[in-house]
């Protein structure tokens, strides 16, 4: 299994434990998620993109590669994604290098996938 198969089997899976325990606010919360990425004043793309950058600021592996997975489907180019990486780290600083290492690797992983 890949990572990137490993990945979204497991979010798959823990998101369904998660809304399967019906707690309204958790509910309304991913509902919100959801629906906040949908095209409005800013396209859809532009919003994942946003999304992309800020997962990386903040350091989160795990968004990185939903919203790397999300990029991926949504047909954006690896030159594109590259401009995120650049400024999230101009925007985060060096720290964000490590996090920028994993996006890469998962990036290829999606481009093995599709190759597949």
């Amino acid at each position: 299994m890949s990572k990137v198969q490993e990945f979204n089997a497991y979010r798959k899976k823990m998101n369904e434990k998660i809304l399967a325990q019906d707690n309204k606010v958790l509910k309304r919360f991913f509902n919100l998620d959801s629906n906040a990425y949908k095209d409005g004043a800013l396209p859809s793309k532009t919003k994942e993109l946003l999304g992309l950058v800020a997962s990386m600021v903040l350091r989160c592996d795990d968004c990185i590669a939903y919203h790397l997975g999300t990029c991926f489907e949504m047909g954006i180019s690896k030159e594109e994604v590259f401009e995120v990486f650049a400024i999230a780290n101009l925007v985060g600083g060096s720290i964000c290098i490590p996090h920028t290492r994993r996006a890469v690797e998962f990036w290829e992983n999606l481009e093995a996938m599709e190759e597949a």
